[in-house]
């Protein structure tokens, strides 16, 4: 049995290509959109994907499944059950084969049995894998969404993301009963999970690309919980706030993400025509966030391509309006736009070369004041400025800045919204990351004095200073 895992860092995601070596068939579970690396992989290792599936309908970023069969003929496999409401709307017209509960797929002498597991979606399958050539016990759970390193997959984003009310506790009853499920099988079972540290679908994931069901049991706070009751508070309290886009996710992954193909080079775009281009369309600075802070064009939002590139691009950026790119090189203007893809982003006009654009850019330019000094920084926040906290509720209740008001960043043009543009606002984070995006997001909503507190809340309370708790 061949296996091969594929791991996007942006959206701590895994998909997996499991094949039999004698007969050279595999299938490929939970592609992401962007599928060359699993075609030249497959192609490196001799293998014919025969078989296309997913374990759910993903909220966190856009399905390669389609794209994926697309490319080989493979047999798209999607999930029969959840009930009218959570089925596949473009099954049909792909040409689909339903599967659920007792399904089973082999693949020369790879076999993986279908296993329902609700809670996280109604609709949720895992996949329970043998290795026949060997022996007829499991060797393996793909178990998507379900089940993590250290968690389980959070029941509350159909209602928090796809606002489908009074989900959140039946998906929490579902998920236990899943889990409860599990007590059939084998302690040595590997746990191959969907998501690792950083996703938004859990609210402790782990790091460790794998695990074992027995380690499971030993250490992961669900298996601990010995009744129903306990395990829906435990599971419901404290999960982090999903971002924007992870409705739209559900919609597109539903109905069926258009496919995209091979696509040529992105185009460049001459910087005469910039302000044509930020009329029409959203304008993203990709550059590191020093480089935008020293000078760039108003009204453009800062996302540098770090881990968390695509969560905030999703935060922030429509997608009923085309944008525009803004970057160093035209390597840098591609990732970007394969992150936006990864995430339904699709409509990106091209990228402006930024030494070029900028030099040529009509005045004025704007800069945004940072400061990594804390005395400096205390000294700016006393000044009549409004502090704005950009953490998140956990962080702002574990300790925060005297005097500070919280408004997480994912949200904070839309709770800032009230206020006159003209007021003076300090924003900070932990560490000075989600702070400048947050400086470029306010600043692009029309504030026009607006610092960044680069030190943030850690260089703050390392000094010895007292914080106020929630």
């Amino acid at each position: 049995m061949l296996v091969r895992r594929f791991y996007d860092d942006r959206l701590a995601q895994a998909a997996y290509l499991i094949g039999c070596q004698r007969t050279g068939e595999a299938i490929v579970i939970d592609p992401p959109r962007d599928i060359a690396p699993i075609l030249e992989a497959a192609r490196q290792e001799g293998m014919r994907i025969t078989r296309v599936s997913e374990t759910h309908i993903h909220a966190d970023f856009v399905s390669g499944a389609r794209e994926l069969a697309a490319a080989t003929g493979a047999q798209l496999l999607l999930s029969r059950e959840g009930g009218a409401d959570w089925q596949y709307a473009y099954a049909e017209a792909a040409g689909a084969e339903l599967i659920g509960d007792g399904s089973r797929i082999v693949l020369g002498g790879v076999r993986l049995d279908v296993w329902h597991t609700p809670g996280h979606t109604p609709e949720h399958l895992v996949f329970v894998v043998t290795d026949t050539a060997r022996s007829e016990e499991p060797v393996a759970m793909i178990s998507g969404d379900f089940l993590f390193v250290g968690d389980v997959g959070r029941p509350d984003l159909l209602e928090k993301a796809a606002h489908v009310a009074g989900t959140m506790e039946a998906g929490a009853r579902q998920l236990f009963a899943s889990l409860q499920r599990t007590a059939s099988l084998p302690d040595h079972l590997q746990i191959w999970p969907g998501h690792g540290a950083g996703s938004a679908c859990g609210k402790a994931l782990g790091a460790m690309p794998s695990s074992t069901l027995g380690y499971e049991r030993r250490t992961n706070w669900a298996f601990g919980l010995a009744t129903e009751a306990e395990f829906v508070a435990a599971v419901l309290e404290g999960q982090p706030t999903p971002p924007a886009y992870f409705g739209m996710m559900k919609r597109i992954n539903r109905e069926g993400a258009p496919v995209l193909g091979e696509r040529g080079p992105i185009g460049e775009l001459a910087p005469a025509t910039l302000a044509a281009h930020h009329e029409a369309a959203q304008l993203l600075d990709v550059r590191p966030a020093a480089s935008y802070a020293a000078g760039h064009v108003r009204g453009s939002v800062n996302i540098p391509l770090i881990k968390a590139f695509t969560t905030w691009a999703g935060w922030f950026f429509a997608y009923d309006r085309p944008i525009a790119l803004l970057a160093d090189s035209a390597a840098q203007g591609e990732e970007a736009r394969r992150a936006l893809a990864s995430i339904g982003l699709d409509d990106v006009t091209g990228w402006f070369p930024a030494a070029a654009t900028l030099a040529s850019a009509p005045p004025p330019l704007v800069a945004i004041s940072r400061h990594d000094d804390v005395a400096q920084a205390e000294a700016i926040m006393g000044g009549g400025r409004t502090v704005v906290d950009l953490r998140e509720p956990n962080e702002w209740a574990a300790g925060h800045i005297p005097g500070a008001t919280h408004h997480p960043l994912g949200t904070v043009q839309h709770t800032l919204a009230g206020l006159p543009r003209d007021t003076p606002l300090a924003v900070h984070c932990q560490a000075g990351t989600r702070s400048a995006i947050g400086a470029s997001v306010l600043e692009a909503s029309g504030f026009t004095d607006v610092v960044d507190l680069t030190a943030g809340y850690a260089g703050w309370a390392a000094t010895g200073r007292t914080p106020e708790r929630a």
